[in-house]
C-alpha cells in the first residue's frame, strides 16, 4: 500500500489550498482516511478523518470550519480543502489509511503560510 500526497506550498494568509493523496494498493472506500500535520517542534496533531463505512468526517478544532476532508473512490484519491489559511496552519500534512491490519502513511507535504 502507498500514499502519495501532493498540493503543499507557499500561500498567504487567508487563502487556499487543496491536498491530494493517492492511495494505491486498497480500495480506498473500504477504509476511514484522514489528514495529519506536524509542525516543528510541535506534536503530531489530527487535522480531519473520513471514515470509510458511512463517509462521517471528523475535523481537528483549530481546522473545523475552514477544512474540509473529501474523497473520489473512483480516483482512489482523499483530499483536504483548506481555506482562510492562517500562519498557524503551517506544517507537513501527511496522509493515512486505516485497514483492519495496520495504519498506512503518505510521505508529506509541506503547506506555508506567510505573506
Amino acid at each position: 500500500v502507498q500514499l502519495q500526497a501532493s498540493g503543499g506550498g507557499l500561500v498567504q494568509p487567508g487563502g487556499s489550498l487543496r491536498l491530494s493523496c493517492t492511495v494505491a494498493g486498497v480500495a480506498l472506500d473500504d477504509y476511514a482516511v484522514g489528514w495529519f500535520r506536524q509542525a516543528p517542534g510541535k506534536e503530531r496533531e489530527g487535522v480531519a478523518c473520513s471514515r470509510g463505512d458511512n463517509g462521517v468526517t471528523h475535523y481537528g478544532d483549530s481546522v473545523k470550519g475552514r477544512f474540509t476532508i473529501s474523497r473520489d473512490n473512483a480516483k482512489n484519491t482523499v483530499y483536504l480543502q483548506m481555506n482562510s489559511l492562517k500562519p498557524e496552519d503551517t506544517s507537513v500534512y501527511y496522509c493515512t489509511i486505516n485497514t483492519p491490519y495496520r495504519a498506512y502513511w503518505g510521505q508529506g507535504t509541506l503547506v506555508t503560510v506567510s505573506s
